[in-house]
């Protein structure tokens, strides 16, 4: 009788341990206030020599991932216990209480110095080698969703949040360019006007992670899951949708019109839609155009100004050179650089993927 009561204390202790470890990693949802510090959210582990999400938090990696500035990035997950959620048409919707974090680093050398390569399929983060830069935040709350940019201190012992945006000096040494530049961290409102984005079904959306960017394998050859599938076995989902992953532009696999159309509706479709901020423009390119002109071919801007480098249209078929398209992409001035936030530097191998697929590409102009 007495091992018996024993055997009950010492699982009940061992429930009421779990039980507190899994309060102490939930992440600490605020509804309306913003706090100052990235720790008052209880997403990621930190000491003094590593930056880990919580078991509470999934990382994820979106099938076709944005470029900005040759940053490395760790995305993590998180949907509120005894929450779920939904497919509507073909999309994701997440309840209120979601957490989406992007957290922006460097890896560097023995020296500190940043490097340009290292591995980008992290989920930790030895301090040592990496220097985070900044957090940002996609909250779902009760009037929708909300973003929120926090900077790393140089200490990398808190990130603190700046509505404002912030910059920081970044020289970057690698194999395909050492260069010292200027990183921009944007401002709350040019967050959001990025990365949520408006669909055909009327509901807002996380761009990167929505069900064509969670849809593919992610891990080691010899273990891939798919993203969906662990939404479910989370319990955060109920079951996985029919539906194709988009293609990568890191594809090398795809063919050129695959990875120029993909490069461009995630780099540039946010903005480049029937919705979007450039909708007055009339080049879609997120997929939505009925006609090769809509997506530029043969197009003439709309008010482009010095942005059009004297050039007549926005793709000029087989003359990659002759288009406005990658004279924009060419450029890192304010006035003329597509796209026109996220970036400081040129990205020259997703111009390659573009001047590819334009150089292909068959006809004309007048």
């Amino acid at each position: 009788m007495k091992s018996t009561k024993i055997q009950r204390l010492c699982v009940s202790l061992l429930c009421v341990i779990a039980l507190k470890a899994c309060v102490e990693d939930s992440p600490s949802f605020h509804t309306s206030e913003n706090p100052t510090r990235l720790s008052d959210w209880n997403l990621f582990n930190l000491d003094s020599t590593s930056f880990e999400p919580t078991a509470a938090s999934l990382v994820y990696a979106p099938n076709n991932p944005l470029f900005s500035d040759y940053a490395h990035k760790l995305r993590t997950l998180s949907i509120p216990n005894n929450e779920k959620a939904y497919i509507k048409g073909e999309e994701l919707i997440y309840p209120v209480g979601t957490i989406l974090s992007k957290t922006f680093y460097y890896p560097t050398n023995s020296q500190g110095s940043f490097l340009q390569e290292a591995d980008m399929n992290l989920s930790s983060l030895d301090l040592k080698m990496n220097q985070l830069v900044e957090t940002r935040l996609l909250v779902k709350r009760e009037k929708g969703w909300e973003a929120l940019p926090y900077v790393w201190n140089d200490e990398q012992t808190e990130a603190f949040l700046r509505i404002a945006g912030a910059s920081k000096h970044i020289d970057l040494s690698g194999e395909k360019q050492s260069t010292e530049f200027t990183y921009f961290v944007p401002n709350q409102n040019q967050c959001s006007a990025c990365h949520v984005t408006k669909h055909p079904d009327g509901e807002m959306h996380p761009l990167g992670a929505i069900t064509s960017q969670l849809a593919a394998q992610v891990g080691s050859a010899e273990d891939q899951e798919n993203q969906m599938e662990q939404l479910v076995s989370r319990g955060w989902l109920n079951a996985i949708p029919q539906i194709e992953p988009a293609y990568s532009w890191q594809d090398d696999t795809a063919s050129a019109e695959q990875r120029a159309t993909s490069y461009l509706n995630m780099h540039c479709g946010h903005c480049h839609n029937k919705d979007g901020a450039a909708d007055t423009s009339a080049l879609l390119l997120d997929g939505s155009h009925d006609f090769m002109i809509n997506m530029g071919v043969c197009k003439t801007p709309v008010a482009a100004g010095g942005g059009a480098g004297n050039k007549k249209y926005s793709i000029v078929p087989g003359s990659p050179e002759e288009s406005i398209l990658i004279y924009r992409m060419l450029s890192d001035q304010p006035d003329e650089m597509m796209p026109e936030l996220g970036r400081s530097l040129v990205h020259h191998e997703g111009i390659e993927i573009i001047r590819d697929w334009i150089a292909q590409m068959p006809g004309s102009c007048p």
